[in-house]
């Protein structure tokens, strides 16, 4: 796991549902703070690498169930923009 992965990794364990959420809504994707806590509790839960394409496929869908499909597939194009940019 490089530095980003890790990087990444650290905020999912530290970020709290409120924050998950103004950052949702800086990214237009809208989240409530109680779909924010099961999404958290899931991602510390589970071991997820959203650089992994199959796995972030699960979790795509897992989001989909907590949410809505649209909201899975913006955050779905989120997470792709911030793997492309990983070379910044």
């Amino acid at each position: 796991m490089n530095l980003y992965q890790q990087l990444i990794q650290q905020k999912i364990k530290t970020i709290t549902p409120e924050e998950l959420v103004s950052y949702s809504h800086d990214y237009d994707i809208p989240l409530t703070v109680e779909q924010a806590k099961k999404i958290l509790h899931i991602a510390r839960t589970n071991k997820i690498n959203v650089f992994d394409p199959q796995e972030r496929k699960k979790w795509v869908k897992e989001l989909a169930k907590i949410t809505s499909p649209q909201i899975a597939k913006k955050a779905n194009e989120l997470f792709l923009k911030f793997i492309n940019k990983k070379g910044i």
